[in-house]
Protein backbone atom coordinates (compact mmCIF):
# COMPACT_ATOMS: atom_id res chain seq x y z
CA UNK A 1 0.00 0.00 0.00
CA UNK A 2 1.24 3.49 -0.84
CA UNK A 3 2.66 5.44 2.06
CA UNK A 4 0.25 8.02 3.48
CA UNK A 5 2.92 10.69 3.23
CA UNK A 6 3.14 10.30 -0.59
CA UNK A 7 -0.61 10.40 -1.35
CA UNK A 8 -2.93 13.24 -2.21
CA UNK A 9 -4.90 14.87 0.65
CA UNK A 10 -8.17 13.28 1.70
CA UNK A 11 -11.42 15.07 2.54
CA UNK A 12 -12.34 13.56 5.90
CA UNK A 13 -15.58 13.94 7.86
CA UNK A 14 -15.15 13.11 11.56
CA UNK A 15 -18.34 12.83 13.63
CA UNK A 16 -18.04 12.94 17.42
CA UNK A 17 -20.62 13.10 20.20
CA UNK A 18 -19.87 15.59 22.96
CA UNK A 19 -17.32 18.35 23.31
CA UNK A 20 -13.78 17.48 22.27
CA UNK A 21 -12.39 20.25 24.49
CA UNK A 22 -11.03 20.29 27.10
CA UNK A 23 -8.88 17.30 26.20
CA UNK A 24 -9.31 15.62 29.58
CA UNK A 25 -10.34 11.99 28.97
CA UNK A 26 -8.66 9.05 27.29
CA UNK A 27 -11.03 9.08 24.32
CA UNK A 28 -10.65 12.82 23.80
CA UNK A 29 -6.86 12.57 24.01
CA UNK A 30 -6.80 9.83 21.38
CA UNK A 31 -9.23 11.62 19.05
CA UNK A 32 -7.69 15.07 19.44
CA UNK A 33 -4.14 13.96 18.72
CA UNK A 34 -5.10 11.88 15.69
CA UNK A 35 -7.28 14.71 14.36
CA UNK A 36 -4.61 17.37 14.68
CA UNK A 37 -2.03 15.16 12.95
CA UNK A 38 -4.49 14.20 10.19
CA UNK A 39 -5.26 17.89 9.61
CA UNK A 40 -1.64 18.66 8.73
CA UNK A 41 -1.91 16.60 5.52
CA UNK A 42 -5.65 16.42 4.82
CA UNK A 43 -8.85 18.47 4.72
CA UNK A 44 -10.56 17.49 7.97
CA UNK A 45 -14.06 18.54 9.04
CA UNK A 46 -14.96 17.73 12.64
CA UNK A 47 -18.70 17.61 13.32
CA UNK A 48 -18.92 18.02 17.09
CA UNK A 49 -22.40 17.91 18.57
CA UNK A 50 -23.14 18.34 22.26
CA UNK A 51 -25.91 18.74 24.82
CA UNK A 52 -26.22 20.29 28.24
CA UNK A 53 -25.95 24.06 28.34
CA UNK A 54 -25.08 26.07 25.23
CA UNK A 55 -21.32 26.68 25.21
CA UNK A 56 -20.42 29.41 22.75
CA UNK A 57 -16.87 29.55 24.12
CA UNK A 58 -16.40 25.92 23.11
CA UNK A 59 -17.89 26.56 19.67
CA UNK A 60 -15.32 29.31 19.09
CA UNK A 61 -12.42 27.43 20.64
CA UNK A 62 -12.84 24.19 18.66
CA UNK A 63 -12.52 26.13 15.38
CA UNK A 64 -9.23 27.60 16.62
CA UNK A 65 -7.90 24.11 17.38
CA UNK A 66 -9.34 22.48 14.23
CA UNK A 67 -10.20 25.01 11.50
CA UNK A 68 -13.29 23.97 9.59
CA UNK A 69 -14.91 22.28 12.59
CA UNK A 70 -18.72 22.47 12.78
CA UNK A 71 -20.83 22.29 15.94
CA UNK A 72 -24.46 21.38 16.56
CA UNK A 73 -26.07 22.14 19.91
CA UNK A 74 -28.57 19.39 20.74
CA UNK A 75 -29.89 20.61 24.12
CA UNK A 76 -29.74 17.11 25.62
CA UNK A 77 -30.97 16.45 29.21
CA UNK A 78 -28.67 17.83 31.90
CA UNK A 79 -28.35 16.65 35.49
CA UNK A 80 -28.86 13.28 37.18
CA UNK A 81 -32.66 13.54 37.52
CA UNK A 82 -33.21 14.64 33.92
CA UNK A 83 -30.95 11.86 32.62
CA UNK A 84 -32.70 9.27 34.79
CA UNK A 85 -36.07 10.29 33.37
CA UNK A 86 -34.61 10.28 29.87
CA UNK A 87 -33.24 6.76 30.48
CA UNK A 88 -36.70 5.51 31.51
CA UNK A 89 -38.28 7.20 28.46
CA UNK A 90 -35.80 5.53 26.10
CA UNK A 91 -35.83 2.13 27.85
CA UNK A 92 -38.17 0.50 25.25
CA UNK A 93 -35.70 1.32 22.45
CA UNK A 94 -33.72 -1.66 21.13
CA UNK A 95 -30.65 0.57 20.97
CA UNK A 96 -28.67 0.87 24.23
CA UNK A 97 -29.09 4.13 26.12
CA UNK A 98 -25.35 4.82 25.79
CA UNK A 99 -26.02 5.19 22.04
CA UNK A 100 -29.62 6.42 21.98
CA UNK A 101 -28.89 9.44 24.19
CA UNK A 102 -26.30 10.66 21.67
CA UNK A 103 -28.65 10.39 18.69
CA UNK A 104 -30.32 13.57 17.43
CA UNK A 105 -32.56 14.33 14.41
CA UNK A 106 -30.56 17.37 13.30
CA UNK A 107 -27.26 15.49 13.47
CA UNK A 108 -28.76 12.63 11.48
CA UNK A 109 -30.06 15.05 8.86
CA UNK A 110 -26.72 16.82 8.46
CA UNK A 111 -24.66 13.63 8.32
CA UNK A 112 -26.93 12.06 5.68
CA UNK A 113 -26.95 15.21 3.57
CA UNK A 114 -23.17 15.57 3.65
CA UNK A 115 -22.60 11.92 2.78
CA UNK A 116 -25.14 12.02 -0.08
CA UNK A 117 -23.64 15.25 -1.48
CA UNK A 118 -20.24 13.54 -1.88
CA UNK A 119 -18.49 16.35 0.00
CA UNK A 120 -16.01 13.92 1.56
CA UNK A 121 -13.81 11.01 0.53
CA UNK A 122 -14.23 9.13 3.81
CA UNK A 123 -16.16 9.49 7.08
CA UNK A 124 -15.13 8.50 10.60
CA UNK A 125 -17.67 7.70 13.31
CA UNK A 126 -15.81 8.40 16.55
CA UNK A 127 -17.01 5.96 19.24
CA UNK A 128 -20.10 3.79 18.92
CA UNK A 129 -22.12 6.53 20.63
CA UNK A 130 -22.36 8.55 17.39
CA UNK A 131 -23.17 5.58 15.14
CA UNK A 132 -26.98 5.83 15.10
CA UNK A 133 -26.63 9.25 13.45
CA UNK A 134 -25.22 7.56 10.33
CA UNK A 135 -27.75 6.29 7.75
CA UNK A 136 -28.19 2.56 7.21
CA UNK A 137 -26.99 2.88 3.62
CA UNK A 138 -23.64 4.68 3.57
CA UNK A 139 -22.93 6.63 0.39
CA UNK A 140 -19.17 6.94 0.98
CA UNK A 141 -16.58 4.74 2.71
CA UNK A 142 -17.24 5.05 6.44
CA UNK A 143 -15.08 3.87 9.31
CA UNK A 144 -16.15 3.12 12.89
CA UNK A 145 -13.44 4.10 15.38
CA UNK A 146 -13.93 1.79 18.37
CA UNK A 147 -11.98 3.04 21.41
CA UNK A 148 -13.55 0.20 23.44
CA UNK A 149 -15.56 -2.92 22.84
CA UNK A 150 -18.64 -1.44 24.46
CA UNK A 151 -20.39 -4.76 25.08
CA UNK A 152 -17.36 -6.01 27.03
CA UNK A 153 -17.29 -2.82 29.10
CA UNK A 154 -20.97 -3.08 30.06
CA UNK A 155 -20.73 -6.81 30.75
CA UNK A 156 -17.84 -6.23 33.16
CA UNK A 157 -19.70 -3.39 34.87
CA UNK A 158 -22.72 -5.65 35.37
CA UNK A 159 -20.50 -8.40 36.80
CA UNK A 160 -18.75 -6.19 39.36
CA UNK A 161 -21.66 -3.94 40.43
CA UNK A 162 -23.13 -4.75 43.85
CA UNK A 163 -26.11 -2.33 44.02
CA UNK A 164 -29.15 -4.30 42.75
CA UNK A 165 -30.86 -1.53 40.76
CA UNK A 166 -27.65 -0.37 39.11
CA UNK A 167 -26.65 -3.98 38.40
CA UNK A 168 -30.00 -4.57 36.67
CA UNK A 169 -29.63 -1.48 34.48
CA UNK A 170 -26.09 -2.54 33.53
CA UNK A 171 -27.35 -6.00 32.57
CA UNK A 172 -30.07 -4.49 30.38
CA UNK A 173 -27.56 -2.16 28.75
CA UNK A 174 -25.06 -5.00 28.20
CA UNK A 175 -27.67 -7.20 26.51
CA UNK A 176 -28.77 -4.37 24.23
CA UNK A 177 -25.16 -3.42 23.53
CA UNK A 178 -24.14 -6.88 22.30
CA UNK A 179 -26.93 -6.88 19.71
CA UNK A 180 -26.46 -3.26 18.68
CA UNK A 181 -22.66 -3.31 18.54
CA UNK A 182 -22.68 -6.40 16.33
CA UNK A 183 -25.13 -4.77 13.94
CA UNK A 184 -23.28 -1.44 13.87
CA UNK A 185 -19.94 -3.04 13.03
CA UNK A 186 -21.59 -4.73 10.05
CA UNK A 187 -22.97 -1.42 8.81
CA UNK A 188 -19.62 0.35 8.54
CA UNK A 189 -17.12 -0.52 5.83
CA UNK A 190 -14.18 -0.76 8.20
CA UNK A 191 -13.67 -0.83 11.97
CA UNK A 192 -10.60 0.48 13.82
CA UNK A 193 -9.75 -1.19 17.13
CA UNK A 194 -7.11 0.04 19.57
CA UNK A 195 -5.71 -3.38 20.52
CA UNK A 196 -5.42 -6.95 19.26
CA UNK A 197 -7.55 -8.08 22.20
CA UNK A 198 -10.33 -5.69 21.18
CA UNK A 199 -10.03 -6.86 17.57
CA UNK A 200 -10.47 -10.47 18.65
CA UNK A 201 -13.52 -9.55 20.74
CA UNK A 202 -15.08 -7.74 17.76
CA UNK A 203 -14.43 -10.62 15.38
CA UNK A 204 -16.04 -12.87 17.98
CA UNK A 205 -19.19 -10.78 17.57
CA UNK A 206 -19.02 -10.80 13.75
CA UNK A 207 -16.18 -12.59 11.96
CA UNK A 208 -17.10 -10.97 8.63
CA UNK A 209 -16.14 -7.45 9.76
CA UNK A 210 -12.98 -5.79 8.49
CA UNK A 211 -11.15 -4.77 11.67
CA UNK A 212 -7.70 -3.16 11.79
CA UNK A 213 -5.73 -2.33 14.93
CA UNK A 214 -4.34 1.17 15.35
CA UNK A 215 -2.70 1.22 18.79
CA UNK A 216 -2.81 3.90 21.44
CA UNK A 217 -0.19 6.64 21.31
CA UNK A 218 1.37 9.28 23.51
CA UNK A 219 2.51 12.88 23.06
CA UNK A 220 6.22 12.46 23.75
CA UNK A 221 6.73 16.24 23.53
CA UNK A 222 4.19 16.92 26.27
CA UNK A 223 5.12 13.95 28.46
CA UNK A 224 8.87 14.20 28.71
CA UNK A 225 11.14 11.97 30.75
CA UNK A 226 11.55 13.32 34.28
CA UNK A 227 14.20 12.50 36.89
CA UNK A 228 13.52 9.52 39.11
CA UNK A 229 11.63 10.58 42.26
CA UNK A 230 13.46 10.30 45.58
CA UNK A 231 10.72 8.25 47.18
CA UNK A 232 10.89 10.32 50.35
CA UNK A 233 8.05 10.53 51.09
CA UNK A 234 6.73 7.74 48.85
CA UNK A 235 4.08 9.14 46.48
CA UNK A 236 1.74 6.74 44.69
CA UNK A 237 -0.40 8.26 41.91
CA UNK A 238 -3.51 7.30 39.95
CA UNK A 239 -4.74 9.51 37.09
CA UNK A 240 -8.03 9.49 35.19
CA UNK A 241 -11.49 11.01 34.85
CA UNK A 242 -12.98 10.42 38.27
CA UNK A 243 -16.60 10.42 37.16
CA UNK A 244 -16.08 7.28 35.02
CA UNK A 245 -17.32 4.09 36.68
CA UNK A 246 -14.21 1.92 35.97
CA UNK A 247 -11.97 4.58 37.54
CA UNK A 248 -14.28 5.00 40.54
CA UNK A 249 -14.26 1.25 41.11
CA UNK A 250 -10.45 1.18 40.72
CA UNK A 251 -9.71 3.72 43.45
CA UNK A 252 -12.31 2.23 45.80
CA UNK A 253 -10.67 -1.17 45.37
CA UNK A 254 -7.17 0.23 45.83
CA UNK A 255 -8.00 2.37 48.88
CA UNK A 256 -9.95 -0.38 50.67
CA UNK A 257 -8.04 -3.52 49.78
CA UNK A 258 -4.49 -2.51 48.79
CA UNK A 259 -3.51 0.81 50.36
CA UNK A 260 -3.80 -0.19 54.06
CA UNK A 261 -1.02 -2.79 53.80
CA UNK A 262 1.23 -0.36 51.90
CA UNK A 263 0.61 2.26 54.55
CA UNK A 264 1.47 -0.21 57.30
CA UNK A 265 4.97 -0.60 55.79
CA UNK A 266 5.35 3.05 54.69
CA UNK A 267 3.47 5.20 57.23
CA UNK A 268 4.47 8.47 55.53
CA UNK A 269 3.33 7.35 52.05
CA UNK A 270 0.72 9.39 50.17
CA UNK A 271 -1.77 8.27 47.54
CA UNK A 272 -2.91 10.94 45.07
CA UNK A 273 -6.08 10.47 43.01
CA UNK A 274 -5.64 12.94 40.15
CA UNK A 275 -8.52 13.68 37.80
CA UNK A 276 -11.55 15.80 37.02
CA UNK A 277 -15.06 15.58 38.47
CA UNK A 278 -14.41 13.21 41.39
CA UNK A 279 -17.61 11.31 42.19
CA UNK A 280 -18.96 11.34 45.75
CA UNK A 281 -17.70 7.77 46.15
CA UNK A 282 -14.19 9.00 45.28
CA UNK A 283 -14.46 11.96 47.64
CA UNK A 284 -15.19 9.52 50.45
CA UNK A 285 -11.74 8.00 49.97
CA UNK A 286 -10.07 11.18 51.28
CA UNK A 287 -7.94 10.76 54.40
CA UNK A 288 -4.69 11.96 55.91
CA UNK A 289 -2.80 9.74 53.45
CA UNK A 290 -5.17 9.95 50.46
CA UNK A 291 -5.56 13.13 48.40
CA UNK A 292 -8.34 13.71 45.85
CA UNK A 293 -7.22 16.60 43.64
CA UNK A 294 -10.13 17.14 41.25
CA UNK A 295 -9.26 19.01 38.05
CA UNK A 296 -5.60 20.05 37.93
CA UNK A 297 -3.72 22.39 35.61
CA UNK A 298 -1.17 19.72 34.71
CA UNK A 299 -1.41 15.97 35.27
CA UNK A 300 2.24 15.88 34.23
CA UNK A 301 3.28 17.75 37.39
CA UNK A 302 1.77 14.99 39.54
CA UNK A 303 3.29 12.24 37.42
CA UNK A 304 6.68 13.92 37.65
CA UNK A 305 6.57 13.79 41.45
CA UNK A 306 5.26 10.21 41.57
CA UNK A 307 7.41 7.44 42.97
CA UNK A 308 5.08 4.76 41.57
CA UNK A 309 2.03 5.01 39.29
CA UNK A 310 -0.82 2.53 39.78
CA UNK A 311 -3.62 1.39 37.44
CA UNK A 312 -5.82 -0.91 39.58
CA UNK A 313 -8.67 -1.21 37.06
CA UNK A 314 -11.00 -4.19 37.35
CA UNK A 315 -13.42 -3.18 34.58
CA UNK A 316 -13.04 -1.27 31.35
CA UNK A 317 -12.16 -1.74 27.71
CA UNK A 318 -9.92 -0.33 25.01
CA UNK A 319 -6.47 0.73 26.18
CA UNK A 320 -5.34 3.04 28.94
CA UNK A 321 -3.55 6.16 27.71
CA UNK A 322 -2.58 6.89 31.32
CA UNK A 323 -0.09 4.01 31.16
CA UNK A 324 1.79 5.34 28.14
CA UNK A 325 1.71 8.89 29.54
CA UNK A 326 3.34 7.72 32.78
CA UNK A 327 5.81 5.56 30.85
CA UNK A 328 6.79 8.47 28.60
CA UNK A 329 7.72 10.38 31.75
CA UNK A 330 9.83 7.44 32.92
CA UNK A 331 7.62 6.12 35.70
CA UNK A 332 7.44 2.62 37.15
CA UNK A 333 3.93 1.17 37.07
CA UNK A 334 1.87 -1.48 38.78
CA UNK A 335 -1.35 -2.42 36.98
CA UNK A 336 -3.98 -5.10 36.92
CA UNK A 337 -4.07 -7.27 33.80
CA UNK A 338 -7.29 -5.52 32.74
CA UNK A 339 -5.70 -2.12 33.28
CA UNK A 340 -2.86 -2.93 30.90
CA UNK A 341 -4.71 -5.15 28.42
CA UNK A 342 -4.16 -4.37 24.78
CA UNK A 343 -0.88 -2.55 25.35
CA UNK A 344 2.54 -3.80 24.27
CA UNK A 345 3.68 -4.29 27.87
CA UNK A 346 5.03 -7.37 29.59
CA UNK A 347 5.05 -8.28 33.26
CA UNK A 348 8.59 -8.20 34.60
CA UNK A 349 9.93 -6.32 31.58
CA UNK A 350 8.43 -2.81 31.63
CA UNK A 351 5.51 -3.11 34.07
CA UNK A 352 4.39 -5.16 37.05
CA UNK A 353 0.97 -6.83 36.77
CA UNK A 354 -1.02 -7.87 39.83
CA UNK A 355 -4.59 -9.13 40.04
CA UNK A 356 -5.05 -9.71 43.77
CA UNK A 357 -4.85 -7.12 46.56
CA UNK A 358 -1.94 -8.95 48.19
CA UNK A 359 0.08 -9.19 44.99
CA UNK A 360 -0.68 -5.59 44.06
CA UNK A 361 0.50 -4.37 47.46
CA UNK A 362 3.66 -6.48 47.27
CA UNK A 363 4.55 -5.09 43.84
CA UNK A 364 4.11 -1.48 44.92
CA UNK A 365 6.13 -2.08 48.07
CA UNK A 366 8.97 -3.69 46.10
CA UNK A 367 9.25 -0.63 43.88
CA UNK A 368 9.14 1.71 46.88
CA UNK A 369 11.69 -0.34 48.81
CA UNK A 370 14.21 -0.99 46.00
CA UNK A 371 15.30 2.18 44.12
CA UNK A 372 17.50 0.29 41.65
CA UNK A 373 14.66 -2.05 40.70
CA UNK A 374 12.37 0.95 40.31
CA UNK A 375 14.87 2.72 38.06
CA UNK A 376 15.21 -0.35 35.83
CA UNK A 377 11.45 -0.30 35.22
CA UNK A 378 11.57 3.44 34.62
CA UNK A 379 14.20 3.00 31.88
CA UNK A 380 12.23 0.17 30.25
CA UNK A 381 9.04 2.27 30.34
CA UNK A 382 10.73 5.23 28.66
CA UNK A 383 12.10 3.04 25.88
CA UNK A 384 8.72 1.49 25.16
CA UNK A 385 6.73 4.75 25.12
CA UNK A 386 9.13 6.36 22.61
CA UNK A 387 7.86 3.92 19.96
CA UNK A 388 4.28 5.18 20.21
CA UNK A 389 4.37 8.90 19.43
CA UNK A 390 1.06 10.15 17.97
CA UNK A 391 2.70 11.06 14.65
CA UNK A 392 3.49 7.36 14.08
CA UNK A 393 0.04 6.26 15.21
CA UNK A 394 -1.66 8.74 12.86
CA UNK A 395 0.28 7.36 9.89
CA UNK A 396 -1.25 3.93 10.60
CA UNK A 397 -4.72 5.51 10.98
CA UNK A 398 -4.27 7.35 7.67
CA UNK A 399 -3.40 4.16 5.84
CA UNK A 400 -6.60 2.51 7.12
CA UNK A 401 -8.65 5.42 5.74
CA UNK A 402 -6.91 5.18 2.37
CA UNK A 403 -7.40 1.43 2.28
CA UNK A 404 -11.11 1.90 3.06
CA UNK A 405 -11.45 4.32 0.13
CA UNK A 406 -9.70 1.89 -2.21
CA UNK A 407 -11.84 -1.05 -1.05
CA UNK A 408 -15.02 1.00 -1.51
CA UNK A 409 -14.05 2.10 -5.03
CA UNK A 410 -13.15 -1.47 -6.04
CA UNK A 411 -16.24 -3.17 -4.59
CA UNK A 412 -18.27 -5.38 -6.97
CA UNK A 413 -20.65 -3.42 -9.17
CA UNK A 414 -23.56 -5.54 -7.91
CA UNK A 415 -23.15 -3.84 -4.54
CA UNK A 416 -23.22 -0.31 -5.94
Amino acid sequence: MESAGNSSPMRILWVKAGRLLPVDTGGKIRSYNILRHLATQNEVTLLSYYGGRRDQAYEASIVEHLPGAKTIYTAAPEGALAQSLDYIWKLPSPAPYAVKKFTHPEVRRVVKAWLDENRFDVAVCDFLSASLNFPEQLAIPSVLFQHNVESVLWRRMAQTETMPLRKLSYRIEAAKMIRYETRAMGKFHHVIAVSERDRDEMLGLDSRCRVTVVPTGVDTKQYRVSPSATGNPPIVVFTGSMDWEPNIDAVEYFCRQVWPSILASFPNARFQIVGRNPHARVQRMKSVSVEVTGMVASVGDYLQAATVVVVPLRIGGGTRLKIFEAMAMGKALVSTSIGAEGLDVKHGRDVLLADTPECFSDCVQRLLREPELRRSYERAATSLAARYDWSKITLAFTNVLRDSIAQFENRPTSLV
